[in-house]
């Protein structure tokens, strides 16, 4: 596994960037988020990296921050999500941003990154909530707000209720992300998610 490469930059072509270390080039895919920040001139850079192996590639991801590529790795463990939804989640938000979004319950937010519809966002939240407290760097809890932070979603709380009731937590979020829908209450999706498992 490649971890961390430190080198030169001899193109930007987002998403790719080539990495020259040592006489050896490496061809990056990194979000936006890493972009912005690398060196305009031939200031040596270092990446913290993921490699993916897949059936008909080898793709190395880079990150400037380690946080990012924390993020990356918990985006790439939820249904449905790949590495190109993964790296346009960074490029459209922080990981900072989209912690807030995630624990505020902010699926508008959410649906407005690329490739991001109402279901996965549903599913980001519900699968990403816990997994972003262990992320260095990033906030655990959204902070208050004056004008009124939106309250976390009925969906987790129905979710929180489900395990409570014995349910293993990959379950009750799959039970319900089949019934939930915008405006219900957490007593009502608690009562379909039941119902969804007695047909």
């Amino acid at each position: 596994m490649i971890g961390r490469l430190r080198g030169q930059i001899l193109s930007k072509q987002p998403p790719f960037l080539l990495l020259d270390v040592n006489g050896v080039g490496y061809e990056i895919e990194a979000p936006m988020s890493t972009f912005y920040v690398l060196p305009a001139g031939d200031e040596p850079v270092t990446l913290h990296t993921h490699l993916a192996v897949r059936e008909d590639a080898h793709v190395l991801y880079g990150f400037a921050r380690e946080a990012d590529r924390t993020l990356f790795r918990a985006l790439l463990k939820v249904s449905g999500v790949g590495g190109k939804m993964a790296l346009g989640v960074l490029s459209g938000m922080t990981s900072e941003e989209f912690s807030l979004a995630v624990h505020a319950g902010d699926h508008a937010a959410l649906t407005r990154l690329p490739g991001v519809g109402k279901k996965t966002a549903e599913r980001l939240v519900v699968e990403m909530r816990d997994k972003l407290d262990g992320i260095g760097g990033l906030p655990a809890t959204s902070p208050p707000s004056v004008t009124g932070a939106a309250p976390i979603g009925a969906d987790h709380d129905a979710v929180s209720a489900l395990i409570a009731l014995g349910y293993r937590p990959p379950e009750a979020s799959r039970m319900v992300s089949k019934v939930f829908e915008a405006g219900m209450g957490t007593e009502a999706i608690i009562r379909a998610a039941l119902q969804g498992t007695v047909k």
